[in-house]
């Protein structure tokens, strides 16, 4: 009990050093982040000996790999914005990434119950009638580290950010690989001294390594050309979130362009999901039913086993889960809403709510962009 007593009192002033002075070692196996937990003492349940464990399931390791430090981690910003180049590990799905440039959304939070001002009015039929007030938020886009991708790519699409292809089919569709959007708190983020830390094919199209900024990558005028010409369908303005027992499910919707199809205007949308389970019961998606409101007045059901051909488990050691999707209109604008079939390990199932999102089109719809050629 005198260890323990001598225990406490040190990791007490260590904590205090820690907050203020030190910076983790972050380590990866294949993109995976390697944390070093103490094991508890029994008597008093405060760490003791270190133990060397993965921050992700054990399942997930591939046979021979070897742990290796990529940088150090920074500390976590809570207040203000993540700059172009900051390098960060993401703290749900665990890949590499860096920061292209940042967003502010409207975060509508079906969670939190708002003053009647600054609402979202729910779409015709959608369930319930309670409105949401918008918060600003911050969201960034960044680039996924290919290494990483094959290490998630069950539980996050890393090609999940399309375009409208610049050709007569109006379904024709393409995809910027390890491009993706991340929320402020998705972000943990480290340094590192290598000059090219994160592999993409667009990384030293984009940035530039300059160590006399901070962080020490800094843009193109390629990134910012980029940015500017496809900025009206890479624009993330809105997004909704709402949790039923324990599953929060968000949504982001982005306007794709119009296309003329059989003498005729059609509006496209690409809506990305993350599910979130935030309990500790495992559970496993089943279904999805859809209800799609057009402002021409037509109201469309779509019912479906899993989503994207898939029907995900979340459970503690795998969280989440996130896919995009598309949708058209033959009209400017219309809504969404619907639920997820849940089941349980007994069998048993429940609802849970996707929160009801608006698909608008913007004012001046310009032509499509053209990819990133340069």
């Amino acid at each position: 009990m005198a260890a323990c007593a001598l225990r406490r009192g040190l990791l007490s002033t260590v904590s205090k050093y820690n907050k203020k002075h030190t910076h983790r070692v972050l380590g990866l196996i294949d993109g995976y982040e390697a944390f070093r937990p103490r094991v508890q003492c029994r008597a008093c349940g405060l760490p003791g000996a270190v133990q060397p464990k993965r921050f992700m399931s054990s399942r997930c390791r591939p046979e021979g790999k070897i742990l290796e430090t990529v940088g150090m981690f920074e500390a976590v910003k809570q207040h203000g914005k993540y700059e172009t180049g900051q390098l960060f590990l993401h703290s749900v799905f665990g890949y590499r990434g860096i920061v292209l440039f940042p967003w502010h959304a409207r975060l509508y939070d079906r969670d939190i119950t708002p003053p009647m001002t600054e609402s979202k009015p729910e779409p015709p039929g959608a369930h319930g009638s309670k409105e949401v007030k918008g918060k600003t938020h911050t969201y960034y886009q960044v680039l996924i580290d290919t290494r990483d991708c094959p290490h998630i790519s069950q539980r996050s699409q890393t090609e999940a950010v399309t375009f409208l292809a610049n050709h007569d089919d109006s379904r024709a569709l393409y995809a910027i690989p390890g491009l993706d959007y991340v929320s402020h708190e998705d972000i943990l983020p480290y340094n590192s001294a290598e000059q090219i830390p994160i592999q993409h094919e667009l990384f030293e199209r984009f940035l530039m390594h300059n160590p006399a900024k901070t962080p020490p990558f800094t843009s193109r005028d390629t990134l910012k050309a980029w940015q500017e010409k496809n900025h009206p369908w890479l624009e993330l303005s809105d997004v909704h979130r709402e949790t039923t027992e324990n599953i929060r499910v968000t949504v982001i919707p982005f306007y794709m362009g119009m296309r003329e199809a059989q003498n005729s205007h059609v509006y496209w949308w690409r809506y990305c999901i993350r599910l979130e389970n935030m309990g500790s019961e495992v559970v496993q998606l089943r279904e999805r039913h859809w209800r799609i409101f057009s402002l021409s007045g037509t109201l469309e059901t779509v019912r479906g086993r899993g989503v994207v051909g898939r029907e995900p488990v979340l459970s503690k050691e795998q969280p989440a889960f996130q896919y995009s999707s598309h949708v058209s209109l033959q009209a400017p604008s219309g809504h969404m809403w619907g639920t997820f079939r849940i089941e349980r390990t007994d069998g048993s199932h429940f609802d849970v709510r996707i929160p009801p999102f608006s698909l608008e089109s913007n004012k001046e719809d310009k032509a499509p962009p053209a990819g990133y050629t340069f």
